[in-house]
């Protein structure tokens, strides 16, 4: 395996808003990273199997099973994937009951329905580690009006005891998805874990409405995670130029894209006025400029004791880490973790090891390790 020896600089935020002043930390941490599995280019998904080994998506479409010190697997028997840009195979994540039932989800742009191109698609299927298939496929949804732009397909998933969470994007059309309760896109939706619609999903009663919408007025959600301690939903989504948001999902909530935003166009010309609204929430925290933020995890290793209870997120544009400190609902803190290894930093999970991975554009999965004070 390869090591790289990473010195974390800590910076931390005195206040919830990332465009005011970021101050250097006296403190400084010292970790190592573990080169695992550099064959998988474009990371999206991760997550670790009871035994030790890992599930990686990549966006190309490939989903492989990885073990360490030994080639990576291939799974067959993935549905029909529409790779277009920032389309692929998404996001992954094991039922509650993996260890009973072998079901795994995951996301990926589907071509299927009606239209040209493709929309984010949610697929519960068995894993079969045996024979490296996945069999007894069931597609749980569908966004309806594919559409060949290659952008905003999303996707994260959270899931918990009782429900399954994803994210779709707006799918490039932001002035028409994203308020619209019945169109898909712009969204994060919540489903029974047979997939079924929960009866007290916030707009069940609403004959306008897709069902398993849970929030909505969302560009293109690419972290999502659910708190332990206090059951809350966070999510991140990519903003314009300027205006990467985190939020606290809640039911029915509109998060008011594009009519509200921190952001402008990418050509610095506005497309609104207002950062506020009457019946749109706030963001807990934005950045200006954007740092494109990546993946989303809850960290509550003690392998990591001054980061536990804290969301840890990947930054794109920047080519660092970012940890998040929640309080009441309210993000108090901010930490700019920036390391040696760099690169777009796509995903970040804590394994049922413990152990942090990183997954980065180009490079791979590591292993972020805490060393010794001895090391």
């Amino acid at each position: 395996m390869k090591y790289l020896i990473v010195t974390v600089l800590i910076f931390l935020s005195s206040t919830a808003q990332a465009k005011h002043s970021i101050h250097l930390d006296e403190d400084k941490g010292h970790y190592k990273t573990q080169l695992m599995w550099p064959e998988v280019s474009i990371p999206w998904g991760m997550v670790q199997l009871p035994d030790g080994r890992m599930l990686a998506t990549e966006r190309s479409g490939t989903l492989f099973l990885l073990a360490e010190n030994k080639p990576a697997i291939e799974i067959q028997g993935l549905p029909k994937i529409h790779v277009n840009n920032q389309g692929g195979l998404l996001d992954i994540a094991l039922h509650p009951d993996f260890v009973k039932n072998s079901l795994i989800f995951f996301t990926y742009a589907s071509p299927e329905g009606e239209g040209t191109g493709s929309h984010t698609a949610l697929m519960r299927a068995k894993l079969d580690t045996k024979t490296n298939t996945i069999t007894q496929q069931k597609v749980f949804y569908k966004g309806e009006g594919n559409t060949t732009k290659g952008s905003h397909y999303g996707s994260r998933i959270a899931i918990d005891d009782d429900y399954i969470y994803f994210s779709v994007g707006d799918r490039g059309a932001r002035d028409l998805n994203p308020q619209d309760l019945s169109l898909d896109g712009g969204k994060i939706y919540r489903l029974n874990l047979d997939g079924s619609i929960p009866d007290d999903n916030p707009f069940v009663k609403n004959d306008r409405a897709k069902k398993a919408i849970f929030s909505y007025g969302h560009r293109n959600p690419q972290g999502l995670v659910k708190l332990d301690d206090t059951g809350t939903i966070w999510s991140h989504e990519h903003g314009p130029k300027g205006g990467d948001e985190v939020n606290l999902i809640e039911a029915g909530k509109n998060y008011g894209w594009p009519i509200i935003s921190y952001g402008v166009n990418y050509n610095g010309s506005a497309f609104t006025e207002l950062t506020k609204k009457v019946g749109m929430e706030q963001p807990k925290l934005f950045w200006d400029p954007s740092i494109a933020p990546s993946g989303m995890a809850v960290i509550n290793s003690d392998k990591y004791p001054h980061w536990q209870g804290k969301i840890l997120l990947g930054s794109l544009k920047f080519n660092h880490l970012v940890l998040l400190e929640v309080e009441d609902n309210k993000i108090v803190n901010q930490t700019k973790i920036v390391t040696e290894v760099g690169g777009r930093y796509r995903n970040v999970i804590q394994g049922r090891d413990g152990y942090i991975y990183l997954g980065v554009d180009g490079e791979g999965i590591s292993r972020l390790l805490p060393m010794s004070a001895s090391d």
